[in-house]
């Protein structure tokens, strides 16, 4: 702890935003970091607490304290070390994280908690800047091969791991780029994709194969895996999204938010969009559902220059601030408001939808109710109809964006006659990822259900590890 009183002589400070109608006319990340000697002073502000809470919040089990200190003193190097010994991907987690870390930080308690996001991005960067990344390529190879289906976050941090292990490593991705959720999904403006890119090269250099256009289960049987590797780990993502079956929703300008996100991706990097295209230009676009992909989908629209943004939310607008005895170190309820929301959007919450209108196909707009929530005779929350608050919202685009319920059941999970839980993702234990089938393992959103790049990296790591113990009978990976 190299600054003992130092959570108390320095305010929390983060990093800053360039101007909205700046960052709106591109697609280029906005963040502006710290200048190092703030950054040193907000290291110094980490109270190195008995039991780090911090560890407990973040899923890859970040070595935050460590890290914070050695940013404080200036040994940046070092700090990257420790960085990536719990997490092969900072530069994606110190983007797009929404930091759970902070929310289980002992600071939090009084609002102020140590930027742990801000620091562990300096850290990677810097790392690239002055070169500390360098491919870690095994000393020896163990002779196995291991397939890995899907170049997502989940499934690059098992590749690297099992490459890193000794192993012959090949990722096959469906999409023509290599990336998964992190190309085809998150905006330019959270991440730009020449992040990707430069772990992608590091991965080659360390021996990953990478196959691109190759849909296991359709272009490609999943046989032939069988056949040529000896282990597979699905990391397919759970793509199949929450539907709205109600009057209308099969009317032209009615979309799911990865048929749209994925397509402003490929304009940015020079790729055809070889779908019908979806654009909110002039158009009055309207959000349903009010999570980070409702949010990506809002701050896309503005920069294709819609002519108004609404966001729905079925959920009561939760409170401004969470009662911290009850909730911290826990991640907690509270209104979330993004950097898209502060680019222009309304907002509303507890709304169900009844039905969408056109004319001529197209549709038109959303005839909406307001809802109250309440404890049912069950004792489980549910949501009753507000007599007399019936109302209509005029919109010619509509954007699903309610979450994912499951990976897509055909193809190589029917081919393989994967054993599924309840929820429909694949079932396995946390422990060995192992599937009903031999063999084959999964990690991340296929097995999990949908959540956060850093459970991925987090399960692809674990996965690895699990993959390395069954074909060598021992690993020296860690979890």
């Amino acid at each position: 702890m190299g600054k003992p009183t130092g959570f108390l002589e320095f305010p929390r400070r983060d990093r800053s935003y360039a101007p909205v109608n700046e960052r709106l006319n591109n697609y280029k990340e906005f963040v502006r970091p710290l200048p190092e000697d703030e950054l040193r002073l907000q290291g110094a502000r980490c109270m190195d607490c008995g039991v780090p809470y911090c560890h407990q919040g973040c899923p890859v089990n970040n070595i935050i304290p460590e890290w914070n200190d050695l940013v404080h003193t200036g040994a940046h190097r070092t700090a990257l070390e420790i960085l990536h010994q719990t997490n092969n991907f900072p530069d994606f987690t110190g983007r797009v994280c929404p930091a759970p870390c902070e929310a289980a930080c002992t600071l939090n308690l009084v609002e102020e908690p140590v930027t742990i996001k801000t620091i562990e991005h300096a850290i990677i960067e810097r790392g690239w800047e002055e070169g500390w990344v360098q491919p870690q390529i095994a000393a020896h190879r163990t002779g196995k091969r291991v397939a890995v289906i899907g170049s997502g976050p989940a499934g690059l941090a098992a590749a690297q791991q099992l490459a890193r292990a000794g192993h012959m490593v090949a990722v096959y991705e469906k999409a023509a780029r290599i990336g998964g959720l992190l190309r085809y999904g998150i905006p330019d403006f959270k991440m730009e994709k020449h992040v990707i890119d430069r772990r992608i090269a590091q991965m080659r250099s360390e021996g990953v194969e990478f196959h691109p256009n190759t849909h296991i289960g359709v272009n490609m049987p999943v046989d032939r895996l069988l056949r040529e590797y000896d282990a597979i780990v699905l990391a397919i993502g759970a793509e199949a999204p929450r539907t709205l079956p109600v009057p209308g929703h099969d009317l032209e300008g009615v979309h799911f938010a990865m048929e749209f996100l994925p397509q402003q991706n490929k304009r940015v990097s020079g790729e055809k969009v070889t779908e019908r295209e979806i654009l909110a230009t002039g158009r009055d676009v309207l959000v349903i559902g009010g999570g980070d992909t409702g949010s990506d989908c809002i701050g896309t629209s503005n920069r294709q220059k819609a002519n108004s943004v609404a966001q729905l939310e079925i959920m009561p607008m939760p409170p401004e601030h969470e009662d911290k005895l009850s909730t911290w170190p826990y991640w907690p309820l509270k209104l979330r408001t993004s950097s898209s929301h502060e680019e222009g959007c309304e907002r509303e919450f507890a709304v169900a939808t009844k039905a969408f209108t056109g004319e001529n196909g197209r549709v038109t707009g959303l005839d909406a109710v307001r809802v109250a929530w309440g404890k049912g005779a069950d004792g489980r929350m549910a949501m009753q109809e507000v007599p007399g608050s019936a109302f209509h919202i005029k919109a010619d685009l509509v954007l699903l964006a309610m979450g994912f319920v499951a990976p897509v059941h055909g193809g190589v999970l029917e081919q393989l006659e994967i054993a599924l839980d309840a929820r429909g993702n694949v079932k396995a234990t946390d422990i060995d990822y192992l599937t009903s089938h031999k063999n084959v393992f999964v990690a991340g959103d296929a097995r999990r259900g949908q959540s956060l790049v850093v459970w991925a990296i987090r399960e692809g790591r674990q996965c690895a590890r699990a993959v390395d113990e069954a074909l060598m009978g021992r690993s020296e990976l860690p979890r």
